[in-house]
Order: C-alpha cells, then structure tokens, then sequence
C-alpha cells in the first residue's frame, strides 16, 4: 500500500441515493453503510482525514438536462444518510459538489494539498461514475489512488465491477479488511 498520508473520500452517501425512498436509488448502497461505517471509525482511530463528499446541485443545474433532478442543494435529498453523518468534532471535512467528480469545480485538491495527504481512499457511489470519476481525477492531481471494493456500490454488481475494472488500470483496489491489515505496513508508517 503506498503513501504516508490517506484521506478516506466517501463520495455521495445521501437521502436521495441510499435507502427505499430514494428516487435515485443505488440498490447496492445500502450494503456497503456498515463497511463505511466501520472505515470511519478505523480512520478516526489511526489519525486519517476523511472527507464526505457531497452533491449539492443548484435548483437548475444543468446536470438535469442529462439526468432526472436529485441532490439539490439544501434538500432532504441532498442530506448525508443518519447512518453515515461527518463529525466535524473528529476533523471530517464536508465536499459539496455539482458534477461527477468531487475534484471538478470544489475546493477538494485545495484541502488535500493543505493537509499534505498523498492517497486518496475512494468509497461510496455508484462505483462506475462518481467514484471512477474522482479516482481519475485523483491520479490526474497526482495523488496515489486506492479503491475499497466492498466500500463502493453500484445498482448492480455488473456496473459495480466494470468500475473497479476501470479503477484497476491505475489504482490499487482492496477490500476493506486488506486496507486495515495493511495500514502499518504501507510506506512512510512509522515503525
């Protein structure tokens, strides 16, 4: 595992993607809160910044051309799950973002370079476009990529694993229980 400085992204875990009553519904999301739930705990305990990314859409936002109307901003919908809420307390940072990617247009790479994190950790959803789309755009802002398999969803394990496939090209993919076991191994640990 590379990197000395992680920050774990949760890309999108919010009312309108996750759970029965979402209109946007990622059927797989709902899977996925208590490996989150648990990579949040583990990071807080081992000093790793985590950042919760999430979509927050203007009223008319032109992503509605292409897409039904989700996430605006201020909504229910745009609201983080209660399963999975940022603690600002513990140093979460919240990333509000209005296309795909949590880079594109937010101030995300600002907060990473502050933080002088070199591994972005992508989770969340859907796998095939918002997390695939952040993890490019990590390796395009030249940060080392990791992806946390059984962290990620999409609406089916079909979509869910081209994305991986995607990610494989140019990041390191694991799961969960790798990632714990290999944080004291990775390079720059304090031995």
């Amino acid at each position: 595992m590379k990197g000395d400085r992680h920050c774990i992204v949760i890309i999108d875990m919010l009312n309108d993607f996750i759970g029965p009553n979402a209109p946007l519904r990622c059927p797989d999301g709902e899977k996925i809160v208590p490996n989150l739930q648990k990579l949040v705990e583990f990071a807080h305990e081992n000093g790793i910044n985590v950042v919760f990314v999430q979509e927050a859409h203007r009223k008319n936002d032109a992503d509605f051309r292409v897409r039904p109307v989700h996430a605006v901003k201020g909504t229910w919908g745009s609201d983080f799950i209660p399963e999975l809420r940022p603690d600002e307390e513990k140093g979460d940072y919240i990333v509000q973002k209005r296309r795909h990617s949590a880079f594109a247009y937010t101030d995300l790479d600002l907060y990473l370079r502050e933080e002088k994190i070199d591994t972005v950790v992508v989770t969340g959803v859907w796998t095939n476009v918002c997390v695939r789309s952040t993890a490019s755009d990590a390796l395009y802002h030249a940060y080392n990529v990791i992806a946390i398999s059984d962290c990620c969803a999409s609406a089916n394990e079909e979509m869910h694993q081209a994305g991986l496939r995607d990610m494989a090209l140019f990041a390191e993919v694991m799961t969960l229980e790798e990632y714990m076991k290999e944080w004291p191994n990775r390079e720059g640990a304090k031995k």
